[in-house]
């Protein structure tokens, strides 16, 4: 029997961090620019490659091996035709079982570090190749897999083996910021 965290769908979302109904936070411009702007990076890159699905406040139900599922809510999330067939059903679409092949969180200045370390190794261990973690304030851009974290800051590219081809010019990206 399937255990599972069902939570009412809400405005903004709520998710299941740390053995508590977490509700998001409503983001601010800067929040909302820079998810847009990666939203957009990464569905040009998926579409170009037809490889995969990609989403804002997407969510999934995550399970880590021998856990219950529960709900999180990527900031954006990109899930590849590998992980869940371009031909799936609608309703595994729209709510998928599993984790994101990616999960984007960008930072907002009342998240709590214990909450987003949390969901990041919530993510890896059920399955995300990797998490990527963009922090506005610092101007940085952290990501996390399986061999470790590495943070970019400007005049670096982002690179995920998990995107293959996909990059994102840390410079740049911030520079859009208020355009």
């Amino acid at each position: 029997m399937l255990h599972e965290i069902v939570l009412p769908e809400t405005k903004p979302e709520t998710e299941w961090v740390r053995g508590r109904a977490l509700q998001k936070v409503s983001p601010t411009y800067d929040h909302a620019r820079l998810q847009g702007l990666l939203f957009s990076a990464l569905a040009d890159w998926a579409d170009a490659g037809r490889c995969g699905r990609v989403g804002t406040e997407w969510r999934f139900r995550i399970a880590p091996p021998g856990e219950i599922v529960r709900p999180l809510v990527p900031d954006v999330a990109y899930l590849s035709y590998e992980a869940l067939a371009e031909d799936a059903p609608d309703d595994a679409v729209q709510v998928p079982i599993g984790a994101p092949t990616l999960a984007v969180e960008v930072l907002s200045p009342d998240d709590r570090p214990a909450d987003v370390s949390h969901k990041i190794a919530t993510y890896l261990a059920a399955g995300t190749s990797a998490v990527v973690v963009v922090n506005p304030k610092s101007r940085t851009v952290t990501t996390h897999d399986a061999a470790g974290s590495r943070t970019y800051w400007s005049g670096e590219v982002v690179t995920l083996d998990a995107l293959p081809g996909f990059t994102l010019d840390i410079e740049a990206f911030f520079a859009r910021l208020r355009r």
